[in-house]
């Protein structure tokens, strides 16, 4: 559940998941330090696999799952919770755009294409799984759970 994060399916997979990693990525561990950070991003794609092999036994239909986008969608709305003013571009169109509404806009699609089954090939539901697991620990250390956090940050 870790070391399929480490895995990629080519090139463009692999680039495309450090070029999130150091576009969004670079901010988070500015705020809340190198250890807590990878933490994140690793308890992100561990979340993510968990998903994947979720919907997989649920559904009878085992999927191979490799790269860390689990952990980049993590990453991708721990920087939509934190910075949620912060205007990004797009590439393709080239809107720009508030960070909350991005993490919003990438979240229903994820779960449209998981759903409907489009554009096969993909871990959308791992995608998923690394947000879901990226909203619970960012909920855990603000307190916001029934679990006693360890503060990592506050931003209150």
């Amino acid at each position: 559940l870790i070391t399929y994060g480490f895995l990629h399916g080519g090139f463009t997979h692999l680039f495309f998941n450090m070029f999130a990693l150091w576009m969004f990525g670079a901010q988070l561990e500015r705020l809340w330090g190198s250890s807590p950070y990878a933490l994140f991003v690793l308890v992100g794609i561990v979340g993510a696999g968990l998903a994947q092999q979720a919907v997989s036994a649920y559904t009878g239909n085992p999927y191979p799952t490799v790269g860390a986008s689990g952990g980049v969608y993590a990453v991708l709305l721990g920087f939509g919770m934190m910075f949620p003013n912060r205007i990004v571009m797009l590439i393709i169109p080239p809107i720009p755009m508030k960070a909350k509404y991005l993490v919003l806009i990438f979240g229903a699609l994820e779960l449209y294409l998981g759903v409907t089954g489009t554009s096969q090939g993909v871990a959308h539901f791992a995608h998923l799984g690394g947000m879901v697991t990226g909203l619970v620990m960012i909920q855990y250390w603000r307190g916001k759970l029934p679990w006693k956090p360890k503060r990592i940050w506050t931003d209150e």
